[in-house]
């Protein structure tokens, strides 16, 4: 039997545990630094089909309509006015049991967890050091604990400290001059827009998205406002805790949006958004996954769909010894394309620049060759 060690308890992670545990091959260990997955938060995610397509496959089919919600139409509108522009059918890439889904990530979360057994999970290790011996890789935690396994597969996100240890601090993100905001707002506090859809409003530097979570239409809020760091405030970790700053930004967005949503906006976060320059490839018999293998910006809806699709490829390719890496770096320079095309369309500011997008944006939503290149081929497997 080979021991496979996962740092990190994202979705990647419990996501690959899922799809290992009754391999009679493999004994799987997660090691998460926290001392818990914290399942209590309430922001959303959006699935693609893709991804609800592989995740079916392990049960997911089995959550209750009450728990996610499963919007027909992307609906996009002017910040400044708030005139709708044109929709987009996302449900024409549906199947009848594969749905474009919404829903909070503590309920994936939690979907995961349920079906692992409980000392899958090892929680208060972080990883300190890791070493190739001949046959085996050898892991040091802040611990003191020591572990070897056969197989390493690093998912402990954007800031990897996996993933720097093994490259040597050679694979860097960077500030990508955007902060993500993100919230919750009730379905009382939306007005003019459909509680069936997910709802895009595109306005200068800056673009924002509510989307409901449940039948009980919880909404999520996300918005990307471009926002330059210096150096010393891109590694002050404690920044977006300080008031002053969150202050700042929550005056930026309170200039951009109608006051009537800002001021209904709950559980205000603040997160700088980091993205990946280059790719790194691991030693043998290791691997990266999710925001760990490349993080890219949150501009096309694919950070947990890629996490889910990149590790079923890992799951696939261990199993056939495929070139994982190969494949992954293919499928994700594609989306990351297109992740940072959206962000500069949805972001433009010059009004002549902003007619010509919205007149465009109207014929291509309509049109079945764009559709089928531009999304398809991301949300189809």
């Amino acid at each position: 039997m080979k021991n496979i060690a996962i740092i990190g308890a994202g979705i990647s992670g419990l996501y690959l545990a899922n799809l290992f545990k009754n391999h009679k091959d493999y004994k799987v260990t997660i090691y998460e630094k926290k001392n818990l997955i914290e399942i209590n938060e309430g922001y959303g995610i959006q699935l693609s089909v893709n991804s609800v397509e592989l995740l079916n496959q392990i049960g997911f089919n089995s959550l209750t309509d009450e728990e996610k919600f499963n919007p027909k139409k992307i609906d996009f509108y002017e910040i400044k006015n708030s005139k709708k522009i044109c929709y987009l059918e996302i449900s024409k890439f549906n199947s009848e049991n594969c749905k474009y889904t919404t829903l909070k990530r503590s309920k994936l979360l939690q979907f995961f967890i349920d079906r692992l057994e409980d000392d899958i999970i090892k929680y208060n290790y972080s990883i300190n050091k890791i070493e190739y011996g001949n046959d085996n890789i050898n892991l040091k935690f802040d611990n003191g604990e020591k572990r070897t396994c056969d197989y390493l597969i690093i998912s402990d996100g954007v800031f990897s400290k996996g993933k720097s240890l093994i490259s040597v601090n050679k694979s860097n993100t960077i500030y990508d001059n955007s902060i993500a905001i993100r919230g919750n707002i009730s379905k009382e506090n939306l007005h003019n827009i459909s509680d069936e859809n997910v709802s895009l409003f595109l306005g200068s530097d800056f673009h924002y998205v509510v989307y409901p979570l449940d039948k009980d239409r919880n909404f999520n809020f996300i918005g990307i406002l471009k926002h330059k760091l210096n150096s010393n405030e891109q590694k002050n970790q404690k920044l977006f805790e300080e008031n002053f700053f969150i202050e700042n930004i929550k005056k930026r967005l309170s200039q951009k949006m109608p006051s009537m949503i800002f001021e209904k906006i709950q559980n205000i976060k603040l997160f700088p958004v980091f993205v990946s320059k280059n790719f790194f490839e691991p030693p043998n018999s290791t691997f990266l996954v999710g925001d760990a293998f490349f993080a890219f910006s949150p501009s096309f809806a694919q950070g947990a769909s890629q996490s889910i699709e990149g590790a079923h490829e890992l799951y696939e390719s261990m199993l056939n010894k495929n070139n994982y890496f190969n494949i992954r770096s293919k499928r994700v320079k594609m989306i990351n394309r297109r992740s940072n095309f959206n962000q500069f369309v949805f972001h433009l500011s010059n009004p002549m620049m902003t007619f010509f997008r919205d007149i465009l944006m109207k014929y291509l939503v309509k049109n079945e060759n764009f559709l089928e290149n531009y999304l398809g081929k991301i949300y189809r497997n």
